[in-house]
């Protein structure tokens, strides 16, 4: 059996920036343990699988270790893979998922994801973090992930921490932000429980910065800047209980998946 298997790097204007992850196209559902080998074997933070329904399509998403409730970058891919390589004809797509329905609209060349908003509620900062990280956030919000306030983007890009501690933790991962003087914000994603030891551009993630910073900065549109290796530039935009995250992608490779039966 051959599977078609596409390249995508979402949240770049040009290959070898962004997110990389993986689509593979499905007529049916393979069984869970084949995705999850296929994703370990493709090594990227994120493969989306998506089979087509009667109102649209349904979407998985699997790290190298597990399958996640939500991925952004892998969405953003996935769309750009229907509109650009499958030549879907409408300007919004609508997902089915495990966190409820999803859509993506293309603006231009713009896609823009509307996700369910996952605000963040002050806690204790975790001692893992303190001593992971070497310092005492600003603030601590929890999320779907700790989200982790820094003084300023200078103590986001010089941070290094200790990611085994960061395994220690009840959260998906950890997210450090600061503002920025280019952007509105900037941030950082560290997952290493997921098999994700920093994630280039985390589409996810703004789901729970959009609704912190628009109430810091008193504004719903804001810009801004996931500072890992690679980079990657994101929009977002409070929509009452929805984020509108928005970004570019481009190919970087297509092929196909061979499996054999055993």
């Amino acid at each position: 059996m051959k599977l078609p298997v596409f390249q995508i790097d979402a949240f770049a204007s040009k290959p070898f920036e962004g997110n990389p992850a993986a689509v593979c196209p499905l007529t049916q559902w393979l069984p869970d343990a084949l995705m999850q080998a296929i994703a370990a074997e493709n090594n990227l933070s994120e493969t989306a699988f998506f089979v087509q329904t009667a109102t649209g399509f349904h979407i998985r998403w699997f790290t190298p270790t597990t399958e996640v409730d939500l991925c952004g970058h892998a969405t953003l891919a996935t769309a750009y893979v229907l509109f650009h390589c499958l030549a879907y004809q409408g300007d919004t797509i609508r997902f089915a998922s495990r966190s409820g329905p999803l859509t993506v609209a293309r603006q231009g060349k713009l896609l823009v994801l509307d996700f369910p908003a996952r605000p963040g509620l002050l806690c204790k900062t975790p001692a893992a973090i303190i001593a992971a990280f070497g310092i005492e956030p600003v603030a601590c919000l929890r999320s779907d992930d700790y989200i982790v306030v820094l003084k300023d983007e200078h103590a986001v890009a010089a941070a290094a921490p200790q990611l085994a501690l960061l395994r220690q933790l009840d959260r998906r991962g950890v997210i450090i932000t600061a503002p920025a003087q280019q952007y509105d914000f900037v941030a950082r994603f560290f997952a290493p429980k997921c098999g994700i030891d920093e994630d280039p551009v985390t589409g996810s993630a703004y789901t729970q910065l959009a609704p912190y910073w628009s109430a810091m900065l008193g504004r719903t549109a804001l810009r801004a800047r996931q500072l890992s290796a690679r980079g990657g530039e994101v929009g977002c935009e409070l929509a009452g209980d929805r984020v509108l995250i928005s970004g570019t992608a481009t190919q970087y490779m297509q092929g196909s998946i061979e499996l054999h039966a055993s």
